[in-house]
């Protein structure tokens, strides 16, 4: 018995390792490693929940860990560095301007709404990512509402005028702009110390972003107006890795990163700007761990109406500039339709 027992188990032991040699093997390379999209979603999903899934073998790192820009991903992406990567869209907009429009600031102020926005904008992104990039979208995932952290005591929008503030994006740093504040290119990273020493008086992130990576240590007041809209994190597969692959694989791949990935993530942005706000301010439980004290500044109907004005007269004019005419009536026709918000062609 113990003979028949011993080559069952070797047979399986065999199959086994014939299994993993037959598995797809995909290099991955996540967004920022200290967040929680890349901690709680990102991570799990391609090392753990695709795996048991099917047949893929999964090698991860991040573009921080690699010491990459987050500009550089879709680039080396498409170039076969590795097979999947994963950026902020807004970061690769210096070789895809049009790739602007999937977040507009201020035009979704819940994630339903933020959500809406992404759906009519996905078919603009997957071409994007096909012509610009050599690479098929897979998923599209949102940090929470990018809100303003300032060092200095504001009240109102106004009170952002004169000041050197980091945008999370280029179309966020026009809106800056416009408003009259000076806007600074600075990395993610670089911000606490940017802040500490002055370079800057405010920087935009979203709210849980700020909170794991420690703004509330160097600033003290929260203005929660959306100036930065949602910051989405576009993940994509090198196209002739994704055309290498069965149709087993893609129809595996795809299902399991819409229904194990991008809805837990968009599911959870839905509470998620109170819960940071309460992290922040200390005002309301924090689960994440101990509350900081910064001081909460919630905008009026005022400020969040001139906001928007300037947005639509000023911001979105300028993009269509940059991006096309092409470009700013596909919008228009989709994302625009959608939040209720035209560009003047």
């Amino acid at each position: 018995m113990n003979t028949i027992r011993n080559a069952l188990l070797a047979g399986a032991a065999l199959l086994a390792g014939a299994a993993a040699a037959n598995a797809e093997e995909l290099s991955v390379v996540g967004s920022w490693s200290s967040l929680p999209l890349y901690k709680q979603y990102e991570a799990p999903f391609w090392t753990e929940t695709l795996p048991a899934a099917g047949d893929f073998e999964i090698s991860m790192t991040t573009f921080d860990q690699m010491g990459v820009a987050g500009s550089d991903v879709y680039r080396m992406l498409g170039d076969g560095v590795f097979d999947v990567g994963m950026t902020v869209a807004d970061y690769t907009v210096g070789d895809a301007p049009e790739l602007e429009g999937l977040d507009v600031p201020l035009v979704a102020t819940t994630a339903e709404e933020a959500r809406k926005m992404v759906e009519a904008a996905r078919p603009m992104v997957e071409e994007i990512m096909t012509e610009r990039f050599n690479a098929k979208l897979l998923a599209i995932a949102p940090y929470p509402p990018q809100v303003v952290f300032c060092k200095q005591p504001v009240s109102s929008l106004a009170d952002l005028k004169g000041k050197k503030i980091r945008g999370s994006g280029r179309m966020t740093t026009k809106l800056l702009e416009a408003l009259g504040a000076e806007g600074i290119n600075v990395d993610f990273s670089e911000v606490p110390g940017a802040l500490e020493r002055g370079v800057i008086d405010c920087a935009v992130t979203g709210a849980g972003s700020g909170y794991s990576a420690g703004w509330w240590e160097v600033s003290s007041h929260l203005m929660t107006l959306p100036l930065g809209g949602w910051d989405p994190v576009v993940t994509a597969i090198n196209l002739d890795k994704w055309e290498a692959l069965s149709g087993e694989q893609k129809e595996l791949l795809s299902t399991q990163i819409e229904s194990q990935f991008e809805a837990p993530a968009w599911e959870a942005a839905s509470g998620a700007l109170a819960t940071d706000v309460a992290c922040l301010t200390g005002n309301g439980d924090c689960p994440a761990g101990e509350p900081a004290d910064m001081t909460l500044v919630e905008p009026t109907e005022a400020d969040a109406e001139a906001a928007r004005a300037i947005l639509q007269e000023t911001v979105l004019p300028e993009w269509a500039d940059r991006a096309g005419a092409d470009w700013a009536k596909r919008w228009n026709e989709s994302v625009g339709e959608t939040v209720g918000v035209q560009i003047p062609l």
